[in-house]
């Protein structure tokens, strides 16, 4: 019993002290982490965890994209690795834990088992994937992209910061997209496993330890565009008038009363607008404003749009203006593998944790992953729900419990 007490104030310290080492790449005074894509705390970042890769006796390698690799060594020579990990990158004045944690996880539950069960059957690797959050340059998704195919050097190519600096540029800089390292791509792994914080408070309000994911929900996102007719705020009188505010308020005023009457979970955000010429006394002639709709699935996410923009039209034309539409995003929801999910529950159930089956508002490089390679996404609380923010805060003991679930659940799968 104290053995096992020792053993797990080990973990406990191991995973504080990661955290906190971890964050001091682009780390800030307000207690914030900026770590961009191909930036020099990115690159710092990368190099400090393949040393410690290396120090808990894993085999660190890149590929080109600059996504960094720890291998465990199966005693089976054939079969496909087992993958765990998850993003370095940050947003500006980010977290500690968003992404950071399923590395920090993946690389001390990898040490874990090479220290008490030796070596595996299965080939298991912990990846540092390059980038996720898209906020150096307008791309999300790069690290598992360019792992599964889903994006290329094609795409990237005439993208810039917003210094001007091209992505093949700071890439260069960086030491990769040169062709110096492989790229593995997913055929090389059988399954990928991403531990993560929950990055809102639902685990945290109902009292629960691990939030297992059954979907990554679907996002739409639009601009919508009301072009009215600009005009004297004191000589127009309101029945004459062609005023895109008006029209955009009513239009903003159905999609929140629609989204009422659907699931509860579908989630409706307008975030961003624009107003022309956005004078006091003018009568807007122009109003731009975003849409973002989430839902686990697809065909209530169609049945939602397709109904509040079939109301659009008839509100647009009663108040003499007119619309534009644009869709920019649509990404499908994404299911998780039940298989590993099960594994997950049972795990859980047999120790007693509490846990809550639940989706994800959130994207992240599961759902990428998803799409290609049976994947796994599991949650531990954020507290208030806090992310993308220097208060983004998770207490230890719950980051413990996510890397004894990840130890467990690698253990089964690969020895």
């Amino acid at each position: 019993m104290v053995m096992e007490e020792k053993k797990k104030l080990t973990l406990v310290q191991q995973t504080a002290e990661m955290v906190e080492w971890l964050a001091s790449f682009g780390g800030s005074k307000s207690g914030g982490v900026t770590r961009l894509l191909y930036s020099e705390s990115w690159k710092l970042a990368q190099e400090a965890l393949k040393a410690r890769m290396e120090e808990a006796s894993l085999h660190a390698y890149y590929d080109d994209a600059g996504n960094l690799f720890g291998r465990l060594e199966g005693s089976q020579k054939e079969g496909r690795a087992i993958l765990t990990g998850s993003h370095i990158d940050t947003v500006v004045n980010g977290g500690k834990y968003d992404g950071a944690y399923g590395i920090i996880a993946g690389v001390l539950a990898l040490k874990y088992l090479h220290e008490h069960y030796g070596r595996p059957k299965k080939t298991i690797e912990v990846v540092s994937l390059c980038e996720e959050e898209g906020s150096r340059f307008p791309m999300t998704y790069w690290g598992s992209g360019s792992m599964t195919g889903l994006r290329s050097f094609d795409d990237v190519y005439l993208l810039k910061d917003q210094e001007g600096t091209t992505f093949i540029e700071a890439m260069e800089k960086s030491g990769f997209g040169k062709g110096k390292y492989q790229h593995p791509g997913t055929a090389h792994f059988d399954c990928f496993i991403e531990l993560h914080i929950e990055q809102g408070e639902v685990l945290e309000r109902e009292n629960k330890s691990i939030g297992v994911v059954s979907h990554i929900v679907g996002q739409r996102r639009y601009n919508v565009t009301v072009n009215g007719e600009s005009n004297h705020a004191g000589t127009t009188p309101m029945k004459w008038r062609k005023d895109a505010m008006n029209t955009a308020s009513a239009l903003i005023q159905v999609l929140m009363e629609k989204s009422k009457r659907m699931p509860a979970d579908l989630v409706v955000t307008v975030g961003q607008m624009i107003v022309e010429p956005n004078i006091p006394n003018v009568i807007p002639n122009k109003v731009t404003f975003s849409i973002d709709i989430r839902h686990s699935d697809s065909d209530i996410i169609q049945s939602f749009c397709q109904e509040a923009f079939e109301s659009f039209e008839g509100l647009a034309r009663e108040r003499g203006t007119s619309l534009d539409i644009h869709k920019w995003m649509d990404e499908q929801p994404i299911k998780m593998c039940e298989n590993l999910n099960e594994l997950s529950t049972t795990i859980l159930q047999t120790e007693g944790t509490s846990f809550k089956e639940m989706t994800s508002g959130a994207g992240h490089d599961s759902q990428v992953f998803g799409q290609f390679i049976p994947t796994s996404l599991l949650f531990v609380p954020s507290h208030k729900g806090i992310s993308h923010s220097p208060h983004e805060f998770t207490k230890t003991e719950d980051l413990e419990k996510g890397i004894n679930l990840l130890i467990k659940i690698l253990h089964k799968l690969a020895y």
